[in-house]
């Protein structure tokens, strides 16, 4: 029996691969007192942190352009962190991890202003692109040039295509779980569904299927380069809310053609250009509480396939439930509700409307923005000075926590909790402590591993922890505790990959041959060139087997961990491993593998194959548990898959957090 006073608000929700632990994100919002580089600085690393010390379930970093030459705003790059910049790339890492740790996802904001980039840049000296052939006064940003727009032929779009689909990449690879196409307010990509302004002949202009075509190319490159079941949200604006504009019938056939391309259609209001316009957008103090939410309701009518967000002027969680219920929208976001209020999902999830701070609507944060380059709020004093307090922990509030699983993740927040002086109880379903990596434990070179797990069970042990070994938690029992915290930390399973033959008796998972590696006869093919299948076929080849790995991808999926991978290439060198890339697995038999490579069709001879394709996290099993205490929260692989890194970090930022905030 759910304990939360806003069921649907705190239901986690997939999107794609990504879990996000409730139905509340941060809207984006550009902080731009970066670097003279454009980097971020740890000011603005603190204030998108805090959001996810608040609860959010996804936390947006704002206006980071694709196009550092042809699609920065202003030209100038201290206001805006550009995607296509390995410089960055240290900066926006740091800022992932702070965000994950506290259990939010990640995420960046794709933006590219087309025909009004590069306002600080002359006219005379610098080219400026958009859908089509144009002459501008941007007037209501003090401009007083006349500004010739140079229309996008066939080689800058599919340029502009891959700067969308590589700043991407790029988030990925800073481990950002998500990225949010800028596609309304007047931006370039607006530009091209824009019936007014948008007035091409070719296959990018006339028909809405035609105007809409750069969105659908774009998140579809970024699926293709990130892989399928990356997040992709997309902003629009439902209705451009001025006379010249488009109105709310032609903002439902632009979500319709974006339908199952994104995942999450973020429906927006308004124009950047037109000055009485931006307090729709931004909802001033004299319109009503979820203004624009009318738009994302109209438009969810006829959305199949994608998730549908709406945003503006929400600050009540009792609105929010309200909208969820009602069908309105699957996501709420929240910008300036966040900023006056960094811990509004705590206390709505805990029940404490009465201790929110609401947003008064007044956009003192917007104008400091824009005067200073950095957020301030009438009513929240720490907001924008977010770094001069984050060393500042409250004091700790003593709570009844519950840890649901043993293994890494699980003791690490045990742990962490128990120092904090809180009450803790430990369930592990097995008969011991370490979680799946026990089944290394006869593997040499990962005796160390062994010993970090064997120091954390002597810890948990011989602290004051509720332990409870052998013994399955079920959300009743963990209820019946009456917990003010549970986090879960169930971990992941092996995937079984879908392969005729698959159920065959010479067919054995990973994890069980590390266990039993008598299991495995003389030849030995392993479908997965991960770390686990790596590190398998080494074990095996120390103990004479002859070993071929099988992977799809072109090299070892290492995880991030480079410098490992030198070290496995020494030892696959060292025994003579058969690493077979860019190889599907077409049919297991009684002898063997039969693949599909770049040479054609090849076969694998083997006694057993094992397979090692990745590990799939229980999130729906841990997710049984998140309404029955005050606070939840997911840990370890049971969110993401992942290592054993990114498991004690987040472990233990979590339990830090707990009776705090």
């Amino acid at each position: 029996m759910s304990v939360l006073k806003y069921p649907l608000l705190f239901e986690p929700i997939r999107v794609g691969n990504a879990l996000f632990r409730n139905r509340l994100f941060t809207s984006p919002t550009g902080y731009q007192d970066l670097t003279a580089e454009g980097h971020l600085t740890p000011e603005a690393m603190a204030y998108y942190e805090r959001k996810a010390i608040g609860g959010a379930a996804a936390v947006t970093v704002g206006e980071c352009v694709v196009d550092g030459k042809y699609g920065r705003q202003t030209g100038n790059p201290s206001r805006h962190i550009g995607l296509d910049d390995p410089t960055a790339v240290n900066s926006l890492a740091r800022l992932a991890d702070a965000v994950r740790r506290h259990g939010a996802v990640a995420s960046v904001e794709l933006q590219h202003a087309g025909m009004y980039s590069n306002k600080a840049v002359s006219a005379k000296d610098f080219p400026v692109y958009g859908p089509v052939e144009a002459e501008i006064i941007n007037e209501m940003w003090g401009g007083t040039e006349v500004r010739r727009v140079i229309p996008m032929d066939e080689e800058m779009i599919a340029y502009t295509i891959d700067k969308f689909a590589d700043a991407a990449v790029l988030a990925k690879r800073c481990g950002y779980g998500m990225v949010t196409v800028h596609g309304g307010h007047g931006w370039l990509l607006s530009q091209f569904v824009s019936p007014v302004l948008n007035t091409r002949t070719d296959r990018w202009g006339g028909s809405i299927e035609n105007r809409c075509r750069l969105l659908v190319a774009i998140a579809d490159a970024i699926h293709k380069k990130c892989g399928a079941g990356f997040p992709v949200e997309m902003r629009i604006s439902g209705s451009e809310c001025w006379s010249g504009g488009y109105d709310i019938d032609y903002g439902i056939e632009i979500a319709k053609q974006l339908d199952g391309h994104v995942d999450i259609i973020h429906v927006s209001a308004g124009s950047h250009e037109v000055g009485e316009v931006f307090t729709v957008t931004h909802p001033s103090m004299f319109l009503e509480d979820g203004v624009n939410v009318k738009y994302a309701a109209e438009i969810k009518k006829h959305i199949k396939q994608s998730k549908v967000a709406t945003v503006g002027a929400l600050a009540d969680p009792a609105l929010m439930e309200e909208i969820l219920a009602s069908g309105r929208a699957d996501i709420v976001e929240v910008a300036r509700g966040i900023i006056a209020e960094p811990d509004l999902p705590n206390k709505a999830r805990e029940g404490r409307d009465g201790e929110i701070k609401k947003c008064m609507r007044c956009l003192s944060c917007f104008s400091k923005l824009l005067a200073e380059g950095q957020f301030y709020c009438a009513i929240n004093p720490k907001v924008g000075r977010d770094l001069e307090y984050k060393h500042e922990l409250p004091p700790v509030q003593k709570k009844k926590v519950v840890v649901i699983g043993g293994g890494v993740a699980g003791m690490q927040a045990a742990l962490t909790a128990a120092e904090q002086g809180h009450a803790v109880t430990l369930f592990e379903a097995k008969d011991r402590l370490g979680g799946t990596l026990r089944c290394e434990e006869k593997v040499p070179f990962k005796a160390k591993l062994e010993e970090y797990l064997d120091f954390q069970e002597r810890a948990v042990k011989a602290s004051a922890i509720d332990l409870r070994l052998g013994t399955t938690a079920t959300p009743e029992a963990v209820e019946a505790l009456g917990a003010d915290v549970i986090i879960s930390a169930l971990g992941a399973r092996a995937v079984k990959p879908n392969i005729p033959g698959i159920e065959g008796k010479n067919v054995v998972a990973a994890e069980e041959v590390f266990l039993n590696p008598e299991l495995a006869g003389e030849k030995v093919v392993i479908l997965g060139a991960g770390l686990v299948g790596v590190e398998l076929g080494i074990y095996l080849s120390m103990l004479g087997r002859k070993v071929e790995i099988v992977e799809m991808l072109p090299g070892i999926s290492d995880g991030g961990n480079a410098l490992h991978t030198i070290a496995l290439n020494v030892e696959i060198n060292k025994y003579g491993i058969g690493l077979h890339f860019n190889t599907r697995a077409k049919k297991i038999d009684e002898k063997g593998v039969t693949g599909e490579g770049p040479d054609g069709e090849a076969r694998y001879e083997a006694d057993t194959v094992i397979y090692a394709v990745g590990q799939a996290a229980r999130a729906e099993e841990a997710s049984a548990f998140h309404d029955r205490a005050p606070q939840f929260w997911q840990v370890g692989d049971c969110l993401t898959p992942k290592n054993i890194m990114e498991s004690t970090a987040t472990a233990y930022t979590v339990a830090r957090d707990i009776g705090r905030y």
